[in-house]
Order: C-alpha cells, then structure tokens, then sequence
C-alpha cells in the first residue's frame, strides 16, 4: 500500500522520545538500504518527521494514521511534504505508521564549502549531540577525516571535547 519496495524492511518500532536519542538513533538508520518501517505518537508525530529529514534527508514517505478503524488515513509524499501537510492541522490523532524510503545507492555528495558544514554542525548540536558527535557524524556522512571536519567547522586552534 505505501508505494515503497518492500522486498527489504526493517521494523525499527517507536524512536526514541527525546530529540537528542532520536536524532542518535535516525543517524544511525542514515545508511541503512531497507524501507524503513516506524511507530509514532501523534504528539511527536510533526518532530518526528523534522528529525527524520534532518537525519536521513528529505525521502519519500507514506503515513498510515488509524489503521483499520473508521477514520483510518494514508499519505503519501516526501518528508517534508508530510510534515507541511499535518503542521497546518490543529491537531494529530491516533496510531501513526511511517514507512520512510531506504538510502539511496548513491553517497551525499561532499558540501562545497565550509558554511554548509559549519551549517550542518550547527544543526547537530541544536539536536543535542555533543562537539565530537556531532563532528563524527559529518566526518561519516562526508568521508572526511574527522581531523579536518574539526578544522573546517571550528577553526584552528579549538579542542575536542
């Protein structure tokens, strides 16, 4: 029903309630080639989407809201085209299943410049990954050695922590 190949899933089950576990745990679903297949909250349901996008880019999506009931409901669109969408509403309820698009083939290309990882950074740590976390995680999605990722986002002379 969702559109997503579904020869290959993983069932990752409910994320984590907090920002920071849930932005950990979607950095770790990044790489994975699988349809990814997620409970939701309705009350988490729109940061849940954010995070998700943030982490795993803007993939295409479907949303099962009450599955088998009355005023069941289904979605398909991009990430944050589902997040658009259900923002606008006043309110989210029911049982939400989000089947989220794998990785594709191809890595992320490299930024251009030093702004878009210093960007990139900034987010992370909004996030609430520490310095270092957040600097692995750019020298993963990037290939970059962690050394110059440390350069490039926070200048010479600064420590790790």
């Amino acid at each position: 029903m969702s559109g997503l190949p579904s020869d290959r899933f993983l069932f990752v089950g409910f994320l984590p309630a907090r920002a920071g576990a849930r932005s950990r745990a979607l950095m770790e679903l990044a790489d994975r080639k699988e349809t990814l297949v997620v409970y939701e909250s309705p009350h988490r349901l729109l940061e849940a989407l954010a995070d998700m996008r943030a982490a795993l880019g803007d993939r295409e999506a479907f949303l099962c809201r009450e599955a088998t009931k009355a005023y069941e409901e289904y979605r398909r669109g991009t990430l944050s085209a589902l997040h658009q969408e259900l923002s606008a509403r006043e309110e989210v309820k029911g049982e939400v299943v989000l089947v989220v698009a794998g990785a594709p083939a191809a890595p992320e290309p490299e930024p251009l410049d030093d702004a878009a990882l210093r960007e990139l950074f900034a987010h992370l740590s909004g996030e609430g990954l520490t310095r270092r976390a957040a600097v692995k995680e750019i020298a993963r999605r990037f290939a970059l050695p962690a050394r110059e990722v440390y350069g490039r986002v926070l200048g010479a002379g600064e420590e790790e922590d």
